[in-house]
């Protein structure tokens, strides 16, 4: 559990469910109580940072503590909520441990929602969201964002193209390389809401490729002359687009 809270300027930043505001109390989770009273050893007037997602980050002091549990009290609230680009991460699964460190790696680039997509060629097939959204929560915490990104239920290909939105730009990062380099793509785009899609290893399938490229909300872009792992081009191209047309520029 100790991976799950980050420690910043020598508090501990957590993320909670709950509402934030002064003087609310808020019950710790099991995982989080357990580890600050018997890991870290806190004690009454130990202070930590939390944040919900919606509520900015606020200033807390652990009022009261059991055998087994640990109860925060808000003080103040130390930064308002700010909002973030509007990117998503849609990607075929891949082993356990590289989808650990995508979680991870795509929260810190500040994806807003991390949305699985079985391909004809995705070798792994469950997906465990709980597992993603524990790696979300803990680079959450550890980066210092406001938000955890949404993680939703894999879904197919070719369901996520029939029910994709006409206003949300897919950049479709397209191993043939010959679209757009997508820094290129992004500077010509209006667009205020964007998704990258990257596929399993091996590519797509031709005839998904055909499908993917005959959507009208699809840009292919390239990313340049090497073929990338299938977790290296999610996070390049994340990087760019942040470079771009998000938080960095």
């Amino acid at each position: 559990m100790n991976d799950r809270l980050q420690q910043t300027g020598g508090e501990v930043r957590l993320y909670v469910e709950s509402a934030l505001r002064a003087d609310i109390r808020i019950a710790a989770a099991e995982g989080q109580a357990h580890y600050l009273l018997h890991v870290m050893r806190a004690r009454v007037g130990r202070r930590i940072r939390l944040f919900n997602g919606r509520d900015g980050e606020w200033l807390a002091g652990i009022a009261e503590v059991g055998k087994h549990r640990c109860i925060f009290e808000c003080l103040n609230r130390i930064r308002a909520q700010s909002a973030s680009p509007d990117i998503w991460l849609c990607f075929a699964p891949i082993k356990k441990t590289p989808a650990d460190y995508l979680a991870q790696k795509a929260t810190e680039l500040g994806v807003a929602v991390l949305q699985p997509v079985i391909t004809r060629r995705t070798v792994v097939t469950r997906v465990n969201t709980e597992r993603l959204r524990a790696n979300a929560i803990e680079a959450a915490e550890q980066s210092d964002r406001l938000t955890v990104p949404e993680v939703r239920e894999p879904v197919a290909l070719h369901s996520l193209l029939a029910g994709w939105p006409t206003e949300r730009l897919l950049i479709f990062c397209d191993e043939a390389g010959d679209g757009l380099p997508l820094a290129q793509a992004l500077r010509k785009s209006n667009s205020k809401s964007w998704t990258v899609l990257t596929g399993p290893e091996g590519g797509f399938d031709p005839v998904e490729r055909d499908a993917i490229r005959a959507h009208p909300s699809v840009v292919p872009v390239s990313l340049g002359p090497r073929i990338l792992r299938a977790d290296t081009a999610a996070l390049g191209a994340l990087s760019v687009f942040q470079a771009i047309a998000g938080d960095w520029s």
